[in-house]
């Protein structure tokens, strides 16, 4: 073992071939560094010296929102000290789990104050009182649910009642800024774990999949009952096509965009022409700009457009939705609902888009990889769009022109739409042929993209927030329907789910 003296920059020590290199001409401070046999005490001295520089740069009179949240998330605290600035007690029964989609910091908590009942709820973490205001927290409905407001320390000229943290420190700040580093927001402690995570985790990769098949049987068939039904009142073609309107909203402008499928059949549009149908669709949607853009090809588009609605916006003025039922903020811009409105005004301008669909589900033979790609480029758009290089009427027209529907959005299609509505038309036709059919599509279509909230209920009921046991689109569906039979009726600590007693009962 080689030891050697080493001047420790800014810069981290480079280690080449067993031997270390200082970087730099401003030497900072000596260390003494073992190298060779041992590299793990270098790198070790490296990190102390850094997690020293960040912690001081951490100010001891407000601490970074960031740092705080961790604090809280991981309840870095000494419960009896947990006060209100009024001097009622708190007891945090569960911290809630961390929101990464705006809003409150956590969700469905549970807390106690003083002698009262346990409420559920959410919890805004601020550095200081006044940000509830200065953020705009008390003017957004999306922390009307909020129960507590926690703050680093409470400011004097404040009447509000908020729980401050500083005084309720189980280590001090500088230790808990150098222990944070290593503990990422949103990976969930092992203590808030659910319930069923140890019976599920004990269980073989057999019985696991079991579950999780079973739970995606349950969801297709819930999916396939809706559509029988809403085929009874409005027919099986008008039930698909206000299936695909709604997952073209995602899940913020789901409304808006079933609102606008429920008045296709009040169109009078017959054309084959995809302008026409951008018209009817953009004009009903409230979206439609009364001005016109500066740049001669948005303006010509945006001119074509109003040339077509212009005729007929009089006749559907009632239809016409308000501009505020959009939840445009938040929103990517490749999924903007115009974009999506231009491409379903594709699938209507070629009429028999149904047909092809059913085509496709009689003739597709090969891999599962090749039918999701064959229904992709079934469904894909063609031609020059106008929103194939733009986002919206007034953004820049993109370098690079992209598809209006690509892989992940054509999985969700088929997983909670099209196999949906065709397993349930072959259920009505009785053709269990035909059922199995799609069962072995739905079973075996490759995974999804990830998400919110399979990312929570991994890490809830597996402790990790691995893919591994997750490998198909019905695997993660299966996880979701057990997240709304089970974890959506209970609360946070699992109070009486009868879920992990399922688990264990399982052979």
């Amino acid at each position: 073992m080689e030891v050697v003296d080493l001047w420790v920059t800014d810069s981290p020590p480079q280690f080449l071939f067993g031997k270390a290199n200082a970087i730099g001409n401003s030497p900072a401070h000596l260390q003494r560094l073992i190298v060779g046999s041992d590299l793990q005490f270098g790198y070790a001295a490296w990190r102390r010296q850094f997690l020293d520089d960040r912690v001081r740069e951490v100010p001891a009179d407000a601490p970074p929102e960031h740092l705080l949240q961790v604090i809280w998330q991981h309840q870095r605290l000494v419960p009896e000290k947990l006060k209100l600035s009024d001097g009622q007690c708190v007891q945090i029964l569960h911290p809630g789990f961390c929101s990464l989609e705006g809003g409150p910091d956590f969700r469905n908590a549970v807390i106690r104050i003083g002698k009262s009942e346990a409420i559920r709820g959410d919890i805004e973490i601020d550095v200081e009182t006044s940000g509830w205001r200065t953020h705009g927290h008390d003017r957004n409905p999306s922390f009307c649910n909020t129960i507590l407001r926690v703050v680093w320390q409470k400011q004097r000229t404040s009447e509000d009642v908020v729980l401050p943290m500083k005084p309720a420190l189980d280590s001090s700040l500088s230790s808990l800024a150098k222990w944070a580093i290593a503990q990422p927001l949103g990976d969930l402690p092992a203590k808030l774990r659910g319930a069923c995570c140890a019976p599920l985790t004990g269980a073989g990769a057999d019985k696991l999949a079991m579950v999780l098949n079973d739970a995606a049987h349950v969801r297709l068939e819930a999916k396939g009952d809706a559509f029988k039904l809403r085929a009874t009142q409005a027919g099986w073609d008008q039930a698909l096509w206000e299936g695909l309107f709604v997952a073209l909203g995602y899940k913020h402008n789901q409304w808006p965009m079933r609102r606008i499928a429920e008045q296709l059949p009040e169109l009078p549009v017959r054309s084959r022409s995809p302008l026409r149908w951008q018209a009817m669709l953009l004009g009903l949607s409230g979206l439609l700009p009364a001005e016109l853009p500066s740049e001669d090809r948005k303006s010509k588009y945006l001119r074509e457009l109003w040339q077509i609605w212009w005729r007929v916006r009089d006749a559907h003025q009632e239809r016409i939705l308000p501009g505020t039922v959009w939840r445009l903020s938040g929103v990517r811009p490749v999924n903007r609902p115009e974009r999506r409105l231009g491409l379903a005004a594709e699938w209507l301008a070629r009429g028999k888009l149904i047909e092809h669909i059913e085509d496709w589900i009689s003739t597709i033979h090969g891999s599962p990889r090749k039918a999701a790609q064959a229904l992709e480029a079934s469904l894909a758009d063609r031609g020059d769009s106008f929103w194939r290089s733009h986002f919206t009427f007034n953004s820049r027209e993109l370098s690079k022109p992209g598809p209006l529907l690509g892989a992940s959005r054509t999985t969700d299609l088929a997983i909670n739409v099209l196999l949906p509505w065709l397993w349930a038309r072959a259920r009505s036709g009785r053709n269990r042929g035909l059922m199995k059919r799609i069962e072995q599509h739905y079973f075996n279509w490759p995974k999804a993209a990830d998400n919110s909230v399979l990312k929570l209920a991994r890490q809830r009921l597996f402790g990790s927030g691995s893919l591994k046991p997750f490998k198909t689109a019905a695997s993660q569906q299966g996880l979701l329907q057990i997240v709304r039979d089970f974890c959506v009726h209970t609360d946070s600590l699992c109070t009486d789910c009868p879920f992990p007693d399922y688990v264990r009962a399982v052979q």
